[in-house]
């Protein structure tokens, strides 16, 4: 008997990581599984090199019926009993692939805060034929419920992350020598695939408001996407070049954060935010929108700031009290440095969702490790 842990993801952002830290988790315990994923990916390659047991399996789109129909015989060949879908076309591919094996058990994580579209297909890959819904967060859940999912198929089980990396980087003069900034410029940094939801065009504006009145503060956008090009041009027209940097995708993530002074997310929809929760491992302040899972991560007041949305002008001025008020920046960090480590730790994450798998498996008499 094995699970099947289907991440279709072609990069390395915040759901891989997730999938990634389960697998491990699951590694760790014993239990046989097979993780499917893009092959010659991110994923696939950080799975190689942990000894995961991986089932590499090119998906080109929600309709590649090649791949349902090997993944199926994947699943019968491993005696699938239980199919967790981390992305969307994991759930699109995996639940097709798992009726046609007849798998027992279904499980999809559900990360971002976008209403389900209203067609046909989404009902069902939703709400007809699935054991469980995991959403990351209370904002997610009630995403879905708004959507139509019925409430008693949803679990809320946070994002976790690895506290390792960010315990092992602490030179705040990373970024400074790689940029040659002085040691009095403030640095304030977004780590985030810069997508349309994710809000950089308002941050950008807010650099604007920013060189206006603190030329000392320079912002660092992490992450590659389909933007790039219509940022690049946006920041050329406000003539912010001298301000605004674009670093594209990175490895070193622990050691950008442990450079910067503020970490800002500015999107307009929002999941979770796991690259707040980077950030606050790396005792940093926190400026986010009040967008869906955010607020029940950074407390406003508390762990950082919380602006509204759309809203160039308050991500400004909460950058600014910060930037006058260091005091109050690293009592922001300092506490959110300790609700992360008390709230968001990959190992609790993974069990919870396996602590799922096994109360769903003695709900319809299956034997997870058999």
């Amino acid at each position: 008997m094995s699970l099947f842990q289907i991440d279709t993801g072609k990069e390395w952002r915040g759901g891989q990581r997730q999938s990634f830290f389960l697998a491990q988790e699951l590694k760790r315990q014993g239990i046989p599984f097979q993780f499917v994923v893009q092959p010659n990916s991110p994923l696939h390659q950080k799975a190689l090199e942990a000894n995961i047991p991986v089932y590499p399996l090119k998906v080109r789109s929600e309709l590649d019926f090649p791949a349902i129909v090997r993944l199926a015989v994947a699943m019968k060949r491993k005696k699938c009993v239980l199919a967790h879908f981390h992305d969307a076309h994991a759930v699109a591919i995996g639940s097709a692939a798992a009726s046609l094996a007849k798998v027992p058990l279904k499980i999809i994580s559900r990360r971002v805060d976008f209403p389900l579209k209203k067609n046909y297909f989404s009902r069902q890959k939703y709400m007809k034929n699935v054991d469980a819904i995991i959403a990351i967060s209370d904002g997610v859940k009630q995403v879905l419920i708004d959507s139509g999912v019925n409430p008693g198929l949803i679990q809320v089980i946070p994002s976790g992350i690895d506290f390792s990396p960010f315990e092992q980087a602490t030179s705040k003069d990373y970024l400074r020598r790689e940029l040659s900034f002085e040691e009095d410029d403030f640095l304030v940094g977004i780590v985030a695939h810069l997508a349309d939801h994710k809000g950089h065009i308002y941050l950008v504006q807010a650099s604007k408001i920013l060189k206006e009145h603190a030329p000392k503060i320079k912002v660092i956008v992490v992450g590659e996407g389909p933007l790039r090009m219509d940022l690049d041009k946006q920041v050329k027209e406000l003539h912010i070049e001298d301000m605004v940097f674009f670093l594209g995708f990175r490895e070193d993530i622990p050691q950008i954060l442990a450079s910067l002074d503020v970490f800002v997310l500015s999107s307009y929809l929002e999941g979770l935010g796991s690259s707040i929760l980077d950030a606050m491992a790396s005792r940093l302040p926190v400026v986010a929108t009040r967008v869906g899972g955010i607020p029940e991560v950074v407390v406003n007041g508390k762990t950082g700031l919380l602006v509204p949305p759309r809203d160039p002008s308050a991500l400004a001025q909460a950058i600014l009290k910060l930037y006058n008020d260091r005091d109050l920046a690293s009592r922001l960090g300092q506490k959110g440095y300790e609700i992360v480590h008390q709230k968001f730790s990959a190992e609790a994450m993974a069990n919870k969702i396996i602590d799922l798998y096994k109360k769903l498996a003695l709900k319809k008499g299956v034997k997870l490790n058999a």
